[in-house]
């Protein structure tokens, strides 16, 4: 009898180590649960800082190529309309701003959106938002000869 009473205590013993056993993988799975969900609402809150800063600046061209060449980076761009839209002088000569009259929707002042004064220093800005919607085609004026103009679309 003495045997199987150590039997039933061995048993009993093995049930609360086999239930606790258990109970820790339950709260381990809980926990990578807990760590699954963070790291989701991480992501998510993110991806909507990224939507903000991108919405914040529409469109990032750069006057110049890393190369040097003498063009717009990237040359046409779709923006909604009251995004910023940052020109950034990059590498090589200074460049402008010019917006044609002939190009941009009708109503528009060609002049006050333009950016005559040049961009002389690597990474120097010039930031804008167009509100009217339409194709709006601007140059470089003392590249422009050499290929340097590109276009903005406004929806």
């Amino acid at each position: 009898m003495a045997l199987s009473m150590k039997s039933a205590a061995s048993a009993a013993l093995s049930t609360k180590t086999t239930r606790s056993v258990a109970a820790r993988r339950s709260v381990a799975v809980v926990a990578d649960m807990s760590a699954a969900k963070r790291v989701a609402q991480a992501a998510t809150v993110g991806v909507a800082s990224l939507a903000l800063t991108l919405g914040a600046n529409a469109a990032v061209i750069k006057l110049g190529s890393d190369s040097g060449a003498l063009v717009f980076e990237p040359s046409n761009v779709t923006v909604s309309s009251g995004e910023t839209i940052t020109f950034t002088n990059n590498v090589g000569f200074p460049h402008n701003v010019v917006f044609d009259e002939d190009a941009v929707p009708e109503g528009v002042n060609a002049d006050a959106i333009s950016r005559d004064d040049y961009l002389n220093a690597p990474g120097e800005t010039y930031e804008l938002k167009l509100t009217t919607p339409g194709v709006y085609g601007y140059y470089c004026e003392p590249h422009q000869g050499a290929g340097m103009v590109g276009s903005i679309t406004v929806n």
